[in-house]
């Protein structure tokens, strides 16, 4: 890594720092509450340009490699602790790639621009009720009618979903009884359309992000929101995985951080029998533990994030099994913290307010979500020939 990116890096970790600390730590319990973030915190947050990051300059973005994109995650997650949050603010991240890979300039200049403003919100819309990420047997179509595509179908787990104004949908497009990766493709859809139906969905975590089930019954949309070519949306989906997959590893080790630092402060701070915690040999070594997990996790993530700024993220075997085996061991990372550092806290980690307690309720969904581990491991085995 030069010393200019290195510089650049260490900026925008001090400027993430302040503005999760200042902006995000004191709403997190009423925007749990809500079961949502506002939109002005959209904003607040384009503002600094932290939504354009790694998109052209041309649609409002910052060009940006994923070193950069990276250490936003990372920091942001180990000040905010807040899985929801993150989520409910960078779900563009896995709505708009798709766009901006394969989309044509007039359609990515009507979506793109006002969501990295914080004007808009986008949702991706894959998984479908008892389909999972079993993506080659999605049933939701969508039938060409002069110009115009009728969607009907169902979509579920959809973050973002209740909010969303531009909602990136996989459809089926080729014949009827057409199955597996064939005649897949991927349709933007306003949120505004008729026939749109959103039913919100409690979770364990995530809580200040809003989770929806989606009903799609004769949605109209014009033709033109037909994202690249029919039938080449399978292909879109696995590259747009990748992406995500070294985000949600990005976060997991910025959680594990925070869940370290949170057992951290507590084992120095909290007296035992007169004396500190953090002299019992036995929290140390809890302590050791975590620090072991973190350390191993952000140097693969260094090095994988290095493979993606030279280009190797979707062609190269070795590096998407990386990635795969990447999300695996940062989830476990960050399991292994969350419960050692709940059990560091005791009582108190029991108890909600702490970010240890959230995070270990949140764990479950990073180690599921983006492809769940037994998919992961699968699919490294795959690309390693084994």
């Amino acid at each position: 890594m030069n010393e200019e990116l290195r510089a650049d890096i260490e900026a925008l970790t001090e400027t993430v720092r302040r503005f999760t600390l200042e902006r995000i730590v004191p709403q997190v319990p009423s925007w749990e509450a809500a079961g949502e973030v506002p939109r002005e915190f959209h904003r607040e947050a384009a503002r600094l340009g932290l939504l354009g990051l790694g998109y052209p300059e041309h649609l409002g973005g910052t060009s940006a490699p994923f070193a950069l994109r990276n250490a936003l995650s990372v920091a942001m997650s180990r000040h905010g602790g807040s899985g929801g949050v993150m989520a409910a603010l960078f779900t563009h991240n896995i709505a708009l790639p798709p766009l901006l890979r394969h989309a044509g300039e007039a359609l990515q200049r009507e979506v793109i621009p006002p969501v990295l403003a914080g004007e808009r919100i986008a949702a991706l819309a894959i998984t479908e009720p008892g389909g999972g990420s079993d993506v080659a047997a999605l049933r939701t179509r969508a039938r060409r009618e002069g110009d115009e595509y009728v969607v009907d179908g169902e979509k579920t787990f959809i973050t973002s979903g209740l909010r969303a104004d531009w909602i990136t949908v996989a459809v089926r497009t080729g014949e009827p009884g057409t199955r597996g990766t064939g005649g897949i493709s991927m349709l933007v859809v306003p949120g505004d359309v008729p026939g749109l139906e959103r039913t919100r969905l409690d979770k364990m975590g995530w809580h200040a992000s809003d989770t929806a089930h989606l009903r799609f019954e004769g949605v109209r949309v014009p033709a033109r929101y037909l994202v690249g070519e029919e039938g080449a949306g399978f292909r879109m989906i696995l590259s747009n995985f990748n992406g995500e997959r070294l985000a949600m590893s990005a976060m997991a080790l910025g959680f594990a951080e925070a869940c370290f630092d949170e057992a951290l402060a507590w084992a120095r701070e909290r007296r035992t029998f007169g004396a500190p915690l953090g002299e019992r040999q036995v929290i140390r070594h809890k302590l050791v533990d975590m620090q072991l997990r973190i350390h191993s996790t952000r140097a693969w993530l260094d090095a994988v994030t290095a493979l993606a700024d030279e280009g190797k993220l979707e062609s190269d075997p070795d590096c998407v099994a990386q990635v795969c085996g990447l999300k695996v061991h940062a989830t476990q990372a960050m399991q292994f913290c969350a419960d050692a550092a709940v059990q560091v806290l005791g009582g108190m980690g029991f108890m909600r307010g702490t970010k240890s307690e959230r995070l270990y309720r949140e764990v479950k969904v990073m180690m599921i979500g983006g492809g769940s581990e037994e998919i992961m491991k699968d699919l490294a085995a795959r690309q390693w020939g084994l």
